[in-house]
This record gives C-alpha cells, sequence and structure tokens, in this order.
C-alpha cells in the first residue's frame, strides 16, 4: 500500500528554480550579409536589443500619429469646373455639362504608394498654415525639401513638423510660430527626414 508521504515526492517544489520575468527567449534567422554583420560585433545581444528597442519606439511614435496610408484611403470624385473664380462678379456654377469629375485622391497624392494621411497636433507651424486639428498628406518620397517646405522629421524617435534648415554646417529645426525655439539637430542626435507635406487640408475657419 502506498504510504501518503510517496504520494508527495518528485515534481516541481513550490519556489524552487529560477523565478520568473516577463523576458522569453527569442531566436530568428539572418540572411548572410546581415550575419556576417552581427558577428563582427562584440556584443550582439545587447546591439540587437537596442535596435528593436528603438524600432518598437518609431512603431509606437507613429502608431500615435494616426498615420493613414493613402491607399487605403476610397477614391472619390467631384465635378471640377475649369474656370477662375474672382471675387468679382459671379461666376455660375450650376451647369454640369461645364464640369468634369476629377479623384481627389489622383489630385492630392501623385504618388500615392509614398502618400500618408496624418492628423496635426499643435500650433508651431500655424505661420505656415499649419493649424491644430489640420490633416497633412505628406509625400514620402521626397526627404529632401526646401527650407520653405514643410517637412516630417524623425529626432530622436520622435515625429514633428517643422521647416529643416541647413546653417552653418548644422541643421535646425525650425517652427513657423514665434513663441516655439528653434532645436538643433547634433550629429549625436538620431534624426531623418521621414517625408514632405504636399497638402494641408482644414475646415475654413470663421473669422
Amino acid at each position: 500500500m502506498e504510504k501518503d508521504n510517496d504520494k508527495k515526492r518528485g515534481g516541481r517544489r513550490p519556489g524552487a528554480g529560477r523565478p520568473r520575468g516577463d523576458s522569453r527567449m527569442i531566436s530568428f534567422r539572418a540572411p548572410g550579409r546581415l550575419a556576417e554583420q552581427l558577428d563582427s560585433i562584440g556584443n550582439r545581444t545587447e546591439f540587437i536589443r537596442n535596435a528593436l528597442e528603438k524600432a518598437v519606439r518609431k512603431s509606437e511614435a507613429a502608431a500615435a500619429l494616426n498615420i493613414i496610408p493613402a491607399e487605403k484611403t476610397r477614391s472619390f470624385s467631384l465635378p471640377y469646373f475649369d474656370i477662375r473664380v474672382v471675387a468679382g462678379f459671379p461666376v455660375p456654377l450650376d451647369n454640369d455639362e461645364r464640369s468634369r469629375d476629377i479623384d481627389i485622391l489622383t489630385m492630392l497624392c501623385p504618388h500615392p504608394e509614398a502618400s500618408y494621411l496624418i492628423r496635426v497636433s499643435g500650433n508651431s507651424m500655424i505661420d505656415a498654415g499649419l493649424l491644430d486639428g489640420d490633416i497633412v498628406i505628406v509625400d514620402k518620397s521626397n526627404r529632401n525639401p526646401s527650407p520653405h517646405e514643410i517637412a516630417m522629421c524623425e529626432l530622436n524617435g520622435e515625429y514633428t513638423l517643422k521647416h529643416f534648415v541647413p546653417e552653418d554646417g548644422q541643421g535646425w529645426l525650425v517652427p513657423a510660430n514665434p513663441d516655439y525655439p528653434r532645436i538643433p539637430v547634433t550629429r549625436d542626435d538620431d534624426f531623418s527626414v521621414w517625408g514632405t507635406v504636399t497638402y494641408i487640408i482644414h475646415k475654413a475657419r470663421e473669422q
């Protein structure tokens, strides 16, 4: 007859072993060139961890911007009258025979595969016509904006809309609002131009 003490033997003891944390072992295959580069790095684990954390921060920052790819939006056509409207005598626009349909998406996004719609938060670019709550269309294929264009920039894992101005061998993020300071971009910063604003969409405001 088996004793009660014998039934309790074996198995995992409560509190035994290493405490569980939230970390997990993850392995992956790397292509040959990448694998060679990783082999040349001293502390590969630390390097990969830092690279992944940086990529996650970028992904989270992009998600917080409410970025919508232009290709995910639905095409929509409106009647277009190819005439000049001046602030003078009224011009009749009720004749559909004089209009033709245009695709709004095609007109606003000449490169839809590289264009994104982003809602703006903040007033640092109000003098450039960019207001809080507006929607901007950013062309990611243009990463070399002029100082007069509005650039979508990534600085140390955060995104901002500013003029990017090279000056005296250094880059500056310049706001279009005197209440906001210029931001220097140094060699130690993780910086890139994400794209260039091509159109600004906002509702007409009452004066």
